[in-house]
């Protein structure tokens, strides 16, 4: 707990600056929708024939699972705050409608035809008397939309719109529980504190409660005003990076330390920064030096003239009791040792990102390139293993690369659980058991799991060699888990930027960004 109170701490200034852009993104969202979802409510009271389509169709939205709500709305308008504004708006809409609509309906028509009959317009009906009778329930409706968005709103950092999810995001790529902790627990406390403060005011009556109800109205467009207070400084280059590169101490921490390089980057999704340098919404990212997308993209790789970023060999991690449990398993994995070269791995990913073939294809097609496939048989399964992978193309290809090979070679069935996120969640679950192994690169072992002194790291990452020497022995003595021979690729860390912008600012290595950046 100290550990996590000394995080805090060190992280103070971020965490506010991050819990300000938070506050900003769910009020400026709940601000646009009460703006729709008020009128909304209200005309659909009066058009009952067109209620249960527009309520449908909001409803519709509500149900769409946000990342994939946010996978539909990046190619239309990009990353950043856009999306994430319309994806809140969007789940904001619904309560806020449908608690209008129903606290209109629920108004006694005793009491409206009344009003009429006392000569009320239906303005005057509305405003004097459907709307105050409703407003308890309207206001149920703004407090479940204000707390649905104050969650939804950590995925805003996943396209660059800042939040507390920068945090959430960043502690599970590098392993780091702290980091995980200072984003969810403020996050689940504003949920809480909106809630009580909401259900409160939800308890007023009267005219107490529309005068409250009118404040609370104007100080939305102040409290939305929180997501532009942490401004960006005046900046010659837009940098885009993966939150576990920007947290990472071979990441850009790294870089701080060999050049001396200070940007302020726009923290982004991995999958997603290659399509933001590509649309020109930023200008230089963090990468790895086998994606396809580079030669897809048309970018260069700055080189890394002061050797910043330490060796990433690819190799296979699994448990020992399954290794131990199939000794085919071993004999069989050991056959890709070597096989694939740092060219060979880009083109299969640039075959898979680009030419959008399917990975299990692009796996096919290689294995039987290397002739590692035998003729098929019907012999009966014996025995299964659960291969995992991180959320990356790269791991999609190599998983269906073993699973091909094992279920080819041995009697074993392959059960395959791609896309676990980041390094922590791939580690945890080979440690616990929950898969049997997966693809991981030297570098990442050694910094983020095993986390060894900075002196020490120092001195072995200069050597390839020592770094697998180093992450197998260790991981064989702490978790009983065995890295198996490299596979021949190198997938390290690096920074692009599109070839045509790099000529033309004359940039070819990341010293020459530096002096770009000084001057």
């Amino acid at each position: 707990m100290q550990d996590f109170f000394d995080f805090v701490v060190q992280q103070r200034g971020k965490l506010v600056e991050q819990t300000l852009t938070h506050l900003g993104l769910t009020f400026l969202s709940l601000c646009l929708a009460l703006l729709i979802g008020l009128p909304a409510g209200i005309l659909i009271t009066y058009r009952p024939r067109i209620a249960v389509i527009v309520l449908a169709v909001i409803g519709v939205f509500q149900t769409v699972p946000s990342i994939a709500l946010l996978g539909f709305l990046i190619p239309v308008l990009g990353i950043g705050v856009g999306p994430a504004l319309v994806a809140l708006f969007l789940y904001a809409l619904l309560p806020i409608v449908r608690n209008t609509y129903v606290g209109i309906q629920e108004v006694s028509p005793a009491l409206k035809e009344t009003a009429r009959g006392m000569g009320m317009t239906p303005r005057q009906v509305l405003m004097s008397l459907e709307l105050p009778l409703a407003l308890p329930v309207i206001f149920a409706g703004i407090r479940t939309a204000t707390v649905i968005n104050v969650g939804v709103a950590t995925l805003a950092a996943y396209i660059a719109a800042g939040g507390l999810g920068e945090f959430i995001f960043g502690g599970i790529a590098l392993n780091n529980t702290n980091m995980v902790l200072a984003g969810a627990i403020p996050a689940a406390l504003l949920a809480l504190l909106f809630d009580f403060l909401l259900a409160r005011l939800q308890q007023l009556r009267g005219l107490r409660l529309r005068r409250v109800a009118a404040v609370f109205l104007l100080l939305l467009p102040f409290l939305s005003a929180f997501y532009w207070l942490p401004t960006d400084p005046k900046a010659k280059l837009v940098a885009g990076f993966a939150h576990e590169f920007y947290g990472r101490s071979d990441g850009y921490p790294g870089l701080i330390r060999a050049y001396g390089l200070q940007v302020r980057p726009r923290l982004i999704d991995q999958n997603l920064m290659y399509e933001a340098v590509f649309r020109q919404q930023v200008d230089l990212i963090s990468g790895y030096s086998t994606d396809g997308r580079i030669r897809a993209f048309q970018l260069r790789v700055l080189e890394d003239d002061q050797k910043a970023f330490p060796p990433y060999e690819a190799a296979l991690v699994a448990r020992q009791a399954i290794l131990d449990h199939y000794p085919e398993l071993t004999q069989t994995l050991n056959l890709l040792a070597g096989r694939l070269s740092d060219a060979a791995m880009t083109d299969l990913n640039y075959r898979a990102d680009y030419l959008h073939e399917s990975p299990k294809e692009v796996a096919r097609r290689f294995l039987q390139q290397h002739r590692l496939l035998r003729p098929p048989t019907a012999a009966k399964r014996r025995g299964q293993v659960v291969i995992g992978t991180k959320i990356f193309t790269e791991q999609y290809i190599l998983a269906e690369i073993l699973r091909q090979l094992i279920e080819n070679r041995t009697s074993l069935q392959v059960i395959t659980k791609t896309g676990l996120g980041g390094t922590k969640i791939c580690f945890d679950a080979l440690n616990a058991g929950q898969i049997d192994l997966y693809p991981e690169y030297t570098g990442t072992g050694l910094l983020v799991i095993l986390q060894p002194p900075p002196a020490q790291a120092d001195s072995l990452k200069a050597n390839r060699q020592a770094v697998y020497q180093y992450v197998r022995r260790e991981f064989q003595n702490r978790y009983q888990l065995r890295w198996l021979t490299p596979l021949g690729f190198n997938n390290t860390y690096a920074l692009m930027m599109r070839q045509a912008q790099a000529n033309q600012l004359g940039i070819q290595s990341i010293s020459d960004l530096k002096r770009y950046l000084d001057q």
